[in-house]
């Protein structure tokens, strides 16, 4: 089987260059790709999964991957944020050394964002670093996690505080996987698509704005769809040729996600998905951004409306505040002592703010209980 339209965007690096591959049916082509993308055929694949994936989708992985000559294994381990651990990381580094994995082998990621984070620890880590293929079958991991190389596993005072720059060889996104997919889990990665809007893409926003129902993919429709995927892994691809290991520019890719990492670390993993903590987290700091008088209230409440049209949470938790700046504090993300945030000026315009005080967090924090 082939596909019908491939689209190839290309993320541009210094060194080891690579293309997102994007086509409806291309799972089939894996294979074929690993060998377009010079892999040469022979080499050990260990394909990491998890059973909700394996399902319907490992062994049409596995026959491409075999039908072009690699010699491929499979690993299936339980996925979920509360999953993502040095202890599952360990699982992956097992199942490595039981197919004898060389440093010309690779490790390929089939599933959402958590076992392609895991998976992209475990290659960077194995043997000081081999290959990584990421064939992200959720929405969230296909507009975000699967693009840009950042790899790593949770610790208990904070979220992907253990981790790895680590790019991948390929990434192969199959748009038909999505069908499989849970609402909740597709409605989770419209938020990154909402925040792709915020950063750079007015028309993104607004398109999303006048979409009868921008919440599931039939309300989308496979053309939106399409385009959805296109424009949010080029606006990827764009901020990390530009800034790799996240020395400047690419720190704006963590809009939402200061306030959203709290959400999830004091809530407890798993209670909330990623995509619906960062829009929780993208609400609170526009909260922030109003008070400071960046932003308008009419532009935040439009970024709140398409929010919860999407169907995902906006509300913030009952958390002790107390806690929640602890939290803050020890985000991976502060510089020097001052916690930086992704701040939104206009819709389509961000800037990065390292001077907000804690009186100010404290007044958004207030706001936010009501």
């Amino acid at each position: 089987m082939t596909t019908t339209t491939v689209h190839r965007i290309h993320v541009a690096l210094e060194r080891n260059s690579y293309d997102v591959v994007i086509g409806d049916g291309s799972l089939h082509d894996i294979g074929a790709e690993l060998l377009s993308a010079g892999v040469k055929a022979g080499r050990k694949v260990l394909v990491v999964t998890n059973p909700d994936v394996a399902g319907p989708y490992a062994e049409t992985v596995m026959s491409s991957l075999r039908g072009q000559g690699f010699s491929a294994e499979m690993l299936v381990i339980e996925a979920g944020e509360q999953q993502k651990t040095p202890a599952t990381m360990g699982l992956i580094h097992d199942a490595a050394f039981k197919a004898r994995l060389e440093r010309s082998s690779l490790m390929l990621a089939l599933g959402g964002g958590v076992v392609g984070d895991m998976t992209g620890f475990a290659a960077a880590t194995w043997l000081r670093g081999i290959g990584v293929v990421q064939v992200p079958t959720t929405l969230l991991a296909m507009v975000d996690a699967a693009i840009g190389g950042k790899t790593g596993v949770n610790h208990p005072g904070g979220k992907n505080l253990i981790g790895a720059f680590h790019q991948p060889s390929l990434v192969l996104i199959d748009q038909a996987t999505l069908a499989t997919l849970p609402i909740r889990e597709f409605r989770a990665g419209m938020a990154e698509v909402v925040k792709y809007g915020i950063l750079g893409d007015r028309n993104l926003f607004e398109e999303l704005e006048s979409c009868l129902d921008p919440s599931s993919p039939e309300g989308l429709g496979d053309e939106r769809l399409t385009s959805i995927l296109l424009r949010s892994a080029a606006a990827k691809a764009r901020v990390v040729s530009a800034d790799e290991r996240e020395g400047g520019l690419r720190a704006i890719l963590n809009y939402g996600h200061t306030f959203g990492h709290v959400v999830e670390t004091l809530c407890g993993y798993g209670t909330w998905l990623h995509g619906e903590a960062v829009a929780i987290g993208m609400v609170a700091v526009g909260e922030l951004a109003v008070q400071r008088g960046e932003w308008s209230r009419s532009e935040a409440e439009r970024q709140a409306v398409l929010i919860q049209r999407i169907g995902l949470p906006t509300a913030w938790p009952d958390l002790d505040i107390e806690r929640v700046l602890h939290t803050l504090e020890g985000d991976k993300k502060v510089l020097d002592g001052r916690l930086r945030f992704v701040m939104p000026t206009a819709i389509g315009e961000v800037v990065i703010k390292d001077d907000i005080s804690r009186e100010q967090i404290l007044s958004c924090l207030r706001s936010l209980r009501g």
